[in-house]
């Protein structure tokens, strides 16, 4: 195996797209090029992401059937995130501020736009 890229499933992928950013991540790719986007590829260092709409393959694969967010916590190693956290803090519903981890992790968590929590970790 030589990497993970989750394809998460959202509504409207400009939001998603325009929430990521604040995050510091980047678009890589989008398909189409122009018009209304179906899917996107969003990175920030070694850490990316696919999204895509539901419609887009509920065709293909009928199981794909949630509708928000769900079960799924993704979880981000990070450097510099008090930084991070202190530039986005007001920007973002925060549903965990900083916090020194019993393991001995930096987190905070928050919500996308999606109703997927993403926690953002740095060993200090």
């Amino acid at each position: 195996m030589e990497s993970l890229s989750p394809n998460i499933f959202v509504k409207d992928i400009n939001a998603t797209i325009e929430f990521y950013s604040l995050l510091g991540f980047q678009t890589v790719a989008k398909v189409p090029d122009q018009g209304d986007l179906v899917w996107a590829m969003m990175a920030c260092g070694n850490v990316s992401f696919m999204f895509q709409t539901f419609s887009s393959l509920g065709d293909e694969l009928p199981e794909i059937t949630r509708t928000e967010g769900g079960s799924l916590l993704l979880y981000i190693k990070t450097t510099g995130i008090r930084k991070l956290f202190d530039e986005i803090q007001g920007k973002v519903t925060i549903l965990k501020g900083l916090e020194k981890t019993f393991y001995g992790a930096t987190e905070f968590s928050l919500l996308d736009i999606n109703g997927y929590v993403l926690t953002f970790a740095e060993d200090e």
